[in-house]
């Protein structure tokens, strides 16, 4: 059986958001879900008021502009052709809900864009998507396209669009962040659900907007971790504080020392672990729940790390 498709990692290297590889993706920011009166909007208000959704977009969408970034759309929209021909309202439960309350309808006030969330001229509008993954539209050829290696996304709704299209995209290779006051759900479980317990896993970093936006304003150069800096898991759960940055040696990867605290221990996170920094906030790969899980209570050696990438392919049967 010959090996899975694999897709390399496109941001190798990086801690950062370098602005001319890096996109913005705003994920259904119309009516229906973000405006009173829209088809879902007794669904989606309570999320949407609890994080103000429209101000945190409306800044976030402002703040990649000012900093040279890409901004894209990603709109939902339904034909009679969808149903009729293609029967999408037979094919899951979200489409059935969809279909029965008049969702995103082609052409419709509810599929309109927010007034507040309009589309700069520069900014480009992808083809409407008809299930809940983004990836299913013209999204691959844009990012190819521009280089992108850092996709931020943000907008509607939590577990199902914004997660699936961010699922899509680290299996692809890209280096992915959710913005979590920037988006919204058809429920509090839904919504916490997905920035406590699943976004952690499945990305880099789940920021919020102001995180996200002093973190483009820093500069590329900078390292990774600073003594004195506190340290969060990808669930922005706080882990401690950089008691010591050792780069690497012939006998360890390099590592940051974080000393007995939180996690009741003194705690050795390899330096590759570190993906992004904040002001003087650095966020690693690893959700603050399971920190206290990983071997890190020594200093990683450089054998160690090497056993850890397990046999080549050909030693492995070609799998």
């Amino acid at each position: 059986m010959p090996p899975a498709e694999t897709h390399t990692y496109r941001a190798k290297g990086t801690v950062g958001f370098a602005p001319e590889r890096t996109a913005l993706l705003v994920i259904d920011p119309v009516n229906d879900f973000l405006s009173e009166g829209g088809a879902a909007w007794d669904l989606t208000k309570g999320t949407v008021k609890k994080n103000d959704v429209v101000a945190s977009l409306r800044r976030v969408i402002d703040g990649a502009h000012e900093h040279g970034l890409t901004v894209l759309f990603g709109p939902m929209a339904y034909t009679e052709e969808d149903y009729a021909d293609q029967e999408r309202h037979r094919r899951s439960g979200v489409h059935r809900i969809m279909f029965e309350r008049r969702m995103f309808l082609a052409g419709s006030w509810g599929a309109d864009f927010h007034p507040e969330l309009r589309p700069a001229e520069q900014d480009i509008v992808l083809m409407p998507h008809k299930g809940s993954d983004v990836v299913e539209t013209d999204l691959p050829r844009h990012l190819e396209r521009l280089d992108v290696a850092h996709v931020v996304i943000c907008g509607m709704t939590a577990n199902l669009c914004c997660e699936s299209t961010g699922r899509h995209l680290v299996e692809q290779g890209y280096d992915v962040t959710f913005l979590s006051d920037a988006i919204g759900a058809e429920s509090l479980p839904a919504y916490e659900a997905s920035i406590h317990l699943n976004y952690p896993l499945i990305a880099n970093a789940v920021l919020e907007v102001d995180e996200f936006l002093a973190a483009l304003s820093q500069s590329d150069d900078q390292p990774a971790a600073r003594a004195g800096e506190t340290v969060y898991g990808s669930d922005r759960g706080k882990i401690g504080t950089v008691e010591e940055v050792s780069g690497p040696t012939d006998a360890t990867t390099g590592y940051l020392l974080v000393k007995r605290g939180i996690l009741n221990r003194d705690t050795y996170i390899p330096l590759d672990a570190v993906t992004k920094r904040a002001g003087d906030r650095v966020f690693i790969n690893v959700p603050r729940l399971v920190v206290g899980k990983m071997p890190w209570g020594e200093p990683p050696s450089a054998a160690g790390s090497r056993d850890k990438l397990g046999p080549p392919r050909h030693a492995a049967g070609g799998s």
